[in-house]
């Protein structure tokens, strides 16, 4: 799938010469292409509000606004300063666009109110009762008939499955700092939260992209 046979850095995010070495390789990886296509397909047709939860340099916010033109508003966050310094370089001329130096395992609630929340491999970093946690913040950031939209790394079957996986996609370690979970946990976790609707609408190996919907609100 990439026809590089360099070790993987894990010095963490925090790290430029990680950040670096994956922005340079993550628009060769075909399957994830695939998963951003599959992202776009599911977009509501005219957002407005957009939250981007652990935005790196600004790839899927950038891939949205592209697609959706109506957004009007966007918050992107992210606690990677590398990260965050090619986002707001990415951003600098697009007023539309808010760069956030935000870490997930802290509640999202001052971030406002949005009709669309999306994440793109970040999520997978947290502990599963953070995850957990964090699904219901999104319920009670997203408006009615809001939509959420995770492209992420889950939890293989077995540890084969998972080095098979880590080798597809040109990598010779994980993350240190990867947490992963099953789909079907987190599907659960979405449901519990209180978003309907919810399900797995593409997977390639250790990929998978979930979505959930908020009906109404309570209240």
């Amino acid at each position: 799938m990439v026809d590089e046979s360099v070790e993987t850095p894990t010095a963490g995010w925090s790290d430029r010469a990680q950040v670096d070495w994956y922005t340079k390789r993550i628009g060769r990886l075909e399957a994830r292409l695939a998963g951003e296509q599959m992202l776009v397909d599911v977009l509501p047709q005219e957002p407005r509000r957009l939250l981007d939860l652990g935005c790196g340099d600004g790839r899927l916010t950038a891939l949205v606004l592209s697609c959706r033109p109506s957004v009007e508003d966007c918050v992107a966050v992210d606690c990677s300063l590398p990260m965050l310094e090619l986002a707001r370089e990415r951003f600098a001329s697009d007023p539309r666009v808010d760069v956030k130096a935000w870490d997930l395992k802290e509640p999202i609630r001052l971030l406002g109110r949005f009709d669309l929340v999306v994440s793109g491999f970040a999520i997978h970093h947290l502990s599963d009762s953070r995850k957990q946690e964090l699904f219901q913040e999104v319920v009670g950031q997203l408006e009615v008939d809001g939509l959420f939209v995770n492209l992420e790394v889950v939890a293989s079957a077995t540890a084969e499955r998972h080095a098979e996986f880590l080798a597809a996609i040109g990598r010779t370690a994980d993350d240190p700092e990867d947490q992963l979970a099953p789909i079907e946990d987190q599907l659960a976790w979405m449901r519990d939260a209180g978003m309907t609707n919810v399900d797995c609408l593409w997977r390639w190996r250790g990929f998978a992209l979930m979505v959930g919907e908020v009906r109404w609100r309570s209240g």
